[in-house]
């Protein structure tokens, strides 16, 4: 009809959108948020959030560390982030610095993330020396138990390492799990005997994220033998310079 304008169909799934606005707000937050809170928040009644609540905590998309509690974002899309074919932005961003890596102190080097309590081996890159150590890609390993995985826990914030400890199943006094960590970032990374192979020492970097937190921990494990072309100094200023560039590439500095 002349003179009126067609007007945009409207897409829109108002419990769906609800619940973005729920999970958005709710990665924001160190101590989660009560219902109240969350309402106020995305500008919604109780009434209209309390069934998208619900049905995000029976998914296990959000959870409360006690009946009535405040909730919190569980690790829930962080896992399913890591089944996509697999994390290929961080996979393709990553390979170039191990690829140069590996050759420069010929080594091997892996990348590994963390997945539903354990550590998931994304890449990696052989050494192009006549001997070295592998890890296969897709290979899990305990948490806790590797200097991957206390690399990447150190650099999390408090509550997503509790989340993680407890998927992993591992009490949080346990074995002196905080302090452990707080040297790791004292340190700026993790140099340790291999638990599983002598002779092996793994340095392990974290890669941090756009957000300030490790999204992967670049690990060289360091095979000292006589044939070693390299000292264990030179190949950790090599191994921090790779994870630096990493994380360049997922969060590119502000031009001056």
């Amino acid at each position: 009809m002349a003179g009126k304008t067609a007007e945009a169909p409207d897409y829109s799934v108002p419990a769906l959108e609800k619940a973005f606005d729920i999970i958005e707000l709710l990665a924001e937050q160190k101590d989660g948020l009560n219902q109240g809170q969350i309402s106020e928040a995305v500008g919604r009644s109780i009434h209209q959030i309390y069934r998208v609540l619900q049905a995000l905590e029976r998914r296990g998309y959000i959870f409360r560390d006690r009946p009535a509690g405040p909730y919190f974002l569980s690790p829930r899309l962080f896992e399913l982030a890591h089944r996509h074919e697999p994390l290929r932005g961080l996979v393709q961003a990553a390979l170039p610095s191990m690829r140069r890596l590996s050759d420069a102190i010929q080594q091997s080097c892996n990348l590994g993330v963390h997945n539903a309590g354990r550590v998931l081996i994304l890449a990696q890159v052989e050494s192009p020396a006549a001997f070295g150590f592998r890890v296969r890609v897709g290979a899990e390993f305990p948490l806790f138990g590797t200097a991957t995985g206390r690399t990447l826990m150190a650099f999390q914030p408090q509550d997503r390492v509790n989340q993680w400890l407890q998927a992993s199943g591992i009490a949080d006094e346990k074995g002196g799990v905080r302090e452990a960590l707080a040297g790791i970032r004292a340190a700026g990374h993790e140099e340790v005997a291999d638990g599983l192979q002598p002779g092996v020492i793994d340095l392990a970097f974290p890669v941090i994220g756009p957000f300030g937190h490790s999204v992967a921990a670049l690990t060289v494990p360091y095979v000292a033998t006589t044939y070693s072309m390299l000292d264990l100094a030179t190949v950790r200023r090599h191994a921090a310079q790779a994870a630096h560039e990493i994380a360049l590439v997922l969060a590119p500095e502000p031009s001056q």
